[in-house]
């Protein structure tokens, strides 16, 4: 898991994570990489529209985001 999140931080993409809390609850949540350091990566959360810290060995499964949300202005 650890080098695909390298690869997803290096390209600076937005993937979706789905991700297991400390609590146990599974989340589902779109973010962008910012750091890797250690066991675990800060990314900013789309979801709570902040810098949240992650742990590496919680992360299920990554996604790319293929397509962006389009809003009329």
């Amino acid at each position: 898991m650890k080098e695909q999140l390298i690869k997803v931080m290096q390209r600076q993409q937005v993937v979706n994570m789905m991700y297991v809390a400390k609590s146990g609850v599974i989340t589902k949540r779109r973010v962008k990489i910012i750091k890797l350091v250690g066991d675990s990566f800060t990314a900013f959360c789309f979801t709570r529209q902040a810098k949240r810290t992650f742990i590496i060995n919680n992360v299920l499964a990554i996604l790319p985001v293929t397509h962006r949300k389009r809003e009329v202005i």
